[in-house]
């Protein structure tokens, strides 16, 4: 007969997500996710793999639990223009409001784990494309709808959009004075007049 598991593995999965984004990867160790998770080895193994692959989940986890998600903010009916000025400034104050300075946790992946890890890589990538996209088809239907001058190229204002984002999750890690933060996204957001 089979064993039921003694723990719910959506749970489990959270606070290894919380864990992972607190410590990062390399610092958290599999005894640290035993004590934290309250779950024996052989059973976190047993549901999840190894720490690589639970890491890989953690991640995903992540962005399944952003509220709202971005791509969904930006890919709205109606004007555009102000969908994506609202994302960044939702970006900015968020990034303020994490008092304890965690920043993103795709942010933090990339920052310990690139260049070396392939499967990381893709997941990073996959998830800058996606914001990347989005971005460009809000500046496309802006520029449709006469929000944005007609002469603007939509794609590399979004790679700019998404570069300065992901830089402004970064500088949040060691945020001193949060006006740091609001004048920066004052600036990015002249791209768009």
């Amino acid at each position: 007969m089979a064993r039921t598991k003694e723990f719910d593995p959506e749970v489990a999965l959270q606070a290894a997500m919380e864990l992972f984004w607190e410590r990062g990867y390399e610092t958290t160790s599999m005894a640290d996710l035993v004590e934290h998770l309250g779950i024996g080895r052989a059973s976190l193994y047993a549901t999840f793999g190894g720490k690589h692959e639970l890491y890989l989940k953690a991640l995903r986890r992540y962005l399944e639990t952003r509220e709202p998600s971005p791509v969904e903010t930006l890919s709205q009916p109606g004007p555009a223009l102000p969908a994506v000025r609202g994302l960044v400034e939702s970006y900015t104050e968020d990034s303020i409001r994490d008092q304890r300075r965690r920043g993103c946790m795709i942010v933090n992946a990339a920052g310990e784990m690139l260049p070396g890890d392939d499967t990381v890589a893709r997941f990073v990538d996959a998830n800058w494309t996606a914001l990347e996209t989005a971005l460009a088809s809000a500046l496309i239907r802006a520029q449709a709808q006469g929000e944005l001058a007609g002469d603007r190229d939509p794609r590399a204002l979004a790679r700019f959009l998404l570069v300065f984002l992901q830089g402004l999750r970064l500088t949040s890690k060691g945020l001193s004075d949060p006006a740091r933060l609001r004048d920066a996204a004052a600036q990015a957001l002249t791209v768009l007049d």
